[in-house]
């Protein structure tokens, strides 16, 4: 087996200067997130999002971003899963997106609630069939006996809902980060990479170079 320590990749592709950066770290994710998306590069809205519990044992996983809203960040999930339960313990989280062939990534950090209820209705009901199904079927998180069990849940629900009106369940729905901290970070070679942090101090957003 080769040894992990001996795969690298140099980074070449861009520099990242204060100069060419927005001074809304809005507007500069989201002329990144648009090349990414222009540069057709895989799941381009995937992001690592990070939870904690209380007394601060971590866990993240990826979700989808499904909004850049003027104050945060949105996506959607099950209330009572384990991201649900620790935002309801320890509303502080983080978000990492990572673009490998635009050599970029992007560090987001802040507080996360529910959206409005309005919001996550206008999401569900956008869904497939099949999506609104499972937002019902699936309890996420949950020890389950087997993949059998899921899909009969599925089936009883597509049952059901075929001589009921399909609603958003109340245990599903969406979620903002609200960032007080974001960091964009793009590859050069010999890892010397392009760091730079936006912090919210008041309604200010400082920008500050990192050492890689």
């Amino acid at each position: 087996m080769p040894l992990l320590s001996n795969k690298r990749i140099e980074y070449h592709l861009s520099r990242l200067d204060i100069d060419n950066l927005d001074h809304n770290p809005f507007v500069q994710f989201q002329s990144w997130l648009d090349e990414a998306v222009q540069d057709e590069v895989p799941e381009p809205t995937a992001m690592s999002l990070a939870t904690s519990t209380l007394i601060g044992r971590p866990s993240s996983r990826m979700v989808l971003l499904k909004e850049l809203d003027p104050k945060g960040f949105v996506f959607f999930s099950n209330y009572e899963s384990k991201k649900g339960k620790h935002i309801n313990e320890n509303p502080w989280g983080a978000l990492l997106f990572f673009w490998p062939r635009l050599e970029r990534q992007v560090r987001i950090e802040g507080k996360i609630s529910k959206t409005l209820q309005e919001k996550s209705d206008e999401y569900f009901y956008s869904r497939p069939q099949g999506g609104k199904i499972s937002a019902w079927a699936s309890p996420q998180s949950q020890r389950i006996p087997g993949r059998e069990y899921l899909e009969n849940l599925q089936t009883d629900y597509e049952k059901l809902f075929r001589t009921r009106a399909l609603e958003r369940p109340r245990h599903w729905g969406g979620y903002i980060l609200k960032p007080d901290l974001f960091e964009f970070w793009q590859g050069r070679e010999n890892r010397l990479h392009d760091r730079f942090e936006y912090i919210l101090i008041g309604h200010i957003w400082e920008i500050h170079r990192l050492a890689p």
